[in-house]
């Protein structure tokens, strides 16, 4: 992992809502919380990418996240990471998401290790 990804770095992005996002079991179409989930991991990877080496990903080892209100499917969503710690090729974020009438609908803690593609998985 190359220097520079440091505690206090965040990325905000903002995803619209899809029906393939919406949660099958409910009448409603509501944003699920598997999709909202997707999408903060999504972001902690895309803000974490330039610091990585060629033959570098990171995959998820952890997830802590509360889902705290609804959002209908064709609202946007803009999810946030922030680094919180970078050890020994793990990184720790905080995540939130809000949707577009400025609601907090899901918060908590994502943890990523880096990992070399060549040598994770039995790859060659």
């Amino acid at each position: 992992m190359k220097n520079g990804l440091v505690p206090g770095q965040a990325l905000q992005r903002t995803y619209t809502t899809t029906l393939d996002m919406r949660a099958k079991q409910l009448a409603a179409d509501i944003f699920s919380t598997p999709s909202m989930i997707g999408l903060m991991e999504l972001t902690a990877v895309i803000l974490a990418e330039p610091y990585l080496e060629e033959n570098e990903q990171t995959v998820g080892t952890h997830v802590d996240v509360r889902h705290m209100a609804p959002t209908k499917i064709g609202q946007s969503v803009t999810v946030t990471a922030e680094v919180l710690e970078v050890k020994d090729n793990r990184i720790r974020f905080t995540l939130s998401a809000t949707n577009d009438q400025g609601v907090k609908i899901g918060e908590g803690t994502h943890r990523r290790s880096v990992i070399n593609t060549k040598r994770f998985g039995g790859a060659s």
